[in-house]
């Protein structure tokens, strides 16, 4: 039985509602999957992004926190140095006045004397030469002539062995200096410097430790003295 017209329009129009209903979920279907690609895609980024952003600022935070440690470093070397300096300038200031008031023993006649017997007396047991030349200020020639002679017969007597000595007096030394001698072996290759100022800075080098306690305490971080 054929179709009418209107039964034809009618199927026709039935196919294309079911084709636009299929062709819109089929739209939707795409949208929707479109959309949540989107949305992982987005998430995907958001997180990377927000990964990278993290990363960034945490290397900022070390590097911030090393930049701090390394100011810190450098404040407290600073700081450090600072005080060895003042420490030193100390020291270097109580060994000038101590320089100073060497001269002050020379002024005192007696004292100097037995200062002066007690120097000699060291070097000839320095040396245990059979010559010796000493040279002295020329202030002192006299000074230093008798006490040779005081030492020498004691000298004997502790050695059992004989002594010559010579007073140098073609070159005297320095009267910038605060006194002393030195003495040499007869061929001078041999020295031995007894002025004040050499006894001063032995002395300070031998006790610069205990210098150092008694100005600025005992230091923890050493286990030894020099």
């Amino acid at each position: 039985m054929a179709l009418s017209d209107a039964d034809v329009q009618k199927q026709i129009k039935h196919m294309m509602a079911f084709i636009e209903q299929e062709a819109s979920e089929k739209a939707e279907e795409i949208e929707a999957k479109a959309e949540e690609e989107f949305n992982i895609e987005k998430g995907r980024l958001v997180q990377t992004q927000r990964l990278k952003i993290m990363e960034y600022y945490a290397k900022k935070d070390k590097q911030i926190d090393q930049h701090k440690k390394i100011q810190m470093s450098n404040l407290l070397n600073q700081a450090r140095l600072k005080v060895l300096k003042t420490r030193d300038d100390m020291i270097s200031d109580l060994l000038s006045e101590a320089r100073q008031r060497l001269s002050e023993i020379a002024k005192d006649p007696e004292r100097y004397a037995v200062l002066l017997e007690g120097l000699i007396m060291q070097g000839f047991y320095q040396l245990l030469e059979p010559k010796v030349t000493i040279r002295c200020r020329q202030q002192d020639v006299s000074m230093v002539q008798a006490a040779v002679d005081k030492d020498i017969p004691v000298y004997k007597e502790m050695v059992k062995s004989n002594i010559v000595v010579r007073i140098d007096e073609q070159r005297f030394l320095s009267s910038d200096i605060s006194g002393g001698v030195e003495l040499y072996n007869d061929n001078g290759k041999i020295k031995v410097s007894n002025t004040l100022e050499s006894r001063l800075e032995l002395i300070a080098h031998q006790m610069m430790p205990e210098i150092r306690v008694e100005l600025f305490g005992v230091n923890p971080n050493r286990r030894f003295l020099d």
